[in-house]
Formats: C-alpha cells, structure tokens, sequence
C-alpha cells in the first residue's frame, strides 16, 4: 500500500481508537498530519487569548522543515502504537 493511503488509513482509525489519546499525543497527531498533508506552517500565529489555536501552531511549526512523507510515517507509527496499547 502507497505510503499516502497508508496515512489515509491510519487518520481514519486514530478518529476510532477506544479510548482518548492524551493531549500531548493528540497535539503530536494533529501537528505531524497538518504536516504531512499541507507542508510547513503558514499564516500568523494565533493571539495569546486562542490557547488552543496557538497550542497549535507552535506545535506544527517544530516540525519545520520536516518533509511530508517523514510526516505521515511517523504518524502511522503513532496510531499504530496507540492501537497495540489500546488491544493489551
């Protein structure tokens, strides 16, 4: 399976894992698949009031430089590792 359907797969099964990645985690997810499908960061950093959004952007900008296909394995190996936990 091509690396992109791969990734595809996998960001369909971490929105059904059985139970809640914490925050870090999901930060981490969010950041590696914004990377992985659109590039480095772009646009302005959210005000200090969006707690969330900057949240965020900070940590989509770490990945800085990061390539998309980088991105996406390891995001794969990320819901992969969150599924071996959830099954025991």
């Amino acid at each position: 399976m091509p690396l992109e359907e791969d990734f595809r797969d996998a960001a369909d099964r971490a929105t059904k894992l059985p139970k809640r990645p914490p925050n870090d985690v999901l930060l981490l997810l969010y950041s590696l698949y914004k990377q992985g499908t659109e590039g480095d960061v772009t646009g302005t950093r959210p005000g200090f009031a969006d707690f969330e959004g900057r949240a965020k952007y900070d940590a989509w900008n770490k990945l800085q430089g990061k390539t998309a296909e980088e991105a996406m394995q390891e995001y794969i190996d990320i819901v992969l590792d969150l599924e071996k936990e959830a099954a025991g």
